[in-house]
């Protein structure tokens, strides 16, 4: 893994340890020489996230739509910043970059990011590791979620462990190097069709 894409939210959110998380998680990423690429902003965690991987020394490559550039504020301090022209391009330009990716605590373009991500895994469309940082609980919801799914029949069980999620930063970042991505396995077989 030489780059983690990071999903965080463009709000920094009420509860200053989520600022923290994404400084903590920013830092990890430059300390282990990984490249953070995630959604070019300057606010909210997105800022928070891409300025604690600078400050420790690390490469961030921003990937921002034109339309957006104005109302995220692109952050122009960046190793690179990327201006591209729709959300779909940024999002796959993103991906092509990216080795791996992260969410951190976020709103629906976060959780739109990181579900997307892991549907092209589920597809076989990509073997890259995913992974939730999970600051002070906000993401435990979603695991009961998941895992109520998992149990209800709507997803396999390998789709579900494809999905990682800690508490701490260096510890998911261990996980997903470690990551070796399962041989692809049909939701539906043609003779159930």
């Amino acid at each position: 893994m030489k780059s983690v894409c990071v999903f965080c939210g463009s709000s920094p959110g009420h509860d200053p340890v989520h600022a923290q998380g994404a400084r903590a998680m920013g830092a990890a990423i430059a300390k282990r020489g990984l490249t953070l690429v995630y959604g070019g902003g300057a606010v909210g965690l997105m800022g928070i996230v891409a300025n604690a991987a600078l400050e420790a020394g690390g490469e961030v490559h921003g990937v921002i739509p034109r339309a957006l550039r104005e109302k995220e504020v692109g952050h122009n301090a960046l190793t690179r910043l990327e201006v591209v022209e729709t959300m779909h391009i940024r999002k796959a330009r993103m991906a092509e970059l990216s080795d791996g990716f992260i969410a951190m605590s976020g709103g629906i373009g976060t959780f739109e990011e990181i579900f997307e991500i892991w549907t092209w895994g589920q597809l076989g469309i990509h073997g890259k590791p995913l992974g939730f940082l999970n600051i002070d609980g906000f993401y435990d919801p979603l695991a009961a979620f998941l895992d109520n799914t998992t149990k209800a029949g709507f997803m396999w069980q390998a789709h579900r462990d494809m999905a990682m999620m800690e508490t701490d930063p260096a510890a998911l970042l261990g996980q997903m190097e470690a990551y070796e991505p399962q041989t692809q396995i049909k939701w539906v077989e043609k003779s159930e069709t």
